[in-house]
């Protein structure tokens, strides 16, 4: 038996029904919300400079390099 033919057994088995899809349905602005604020929260407890710095307010406690200085 393969990996297909177990997820198809798993999902002829459980079947979700019609109110279990509304409740998908009205839950997932809520799901994609948190998901969105949990991924801000971690980058900025965690200060991902990789991320951080594409923020426009944010990004000004990083110092900017300052290549024509250097060049002169």
């Amino acid at each position: 038996m393969g990996i297909k033919d177990m997820f198809l057994y798993l999902y002829c088995q459980h079947r979700p029904s019609k109110g279990s899809k509304q409740l998908v349905k009205a839950f997932a602005p809520s799901v994609a919300y948190f998901g969105f604020a949990s991924l801000l929260t971690l980058v900025y407890y965690t200060e991902w400079k990789a991320i951080t710095e594409w923020i426009p307010i944010y990004n000004t406690k990083y110092p900017k390099p300052e290549a024509e200085a250097t060049k002169k």
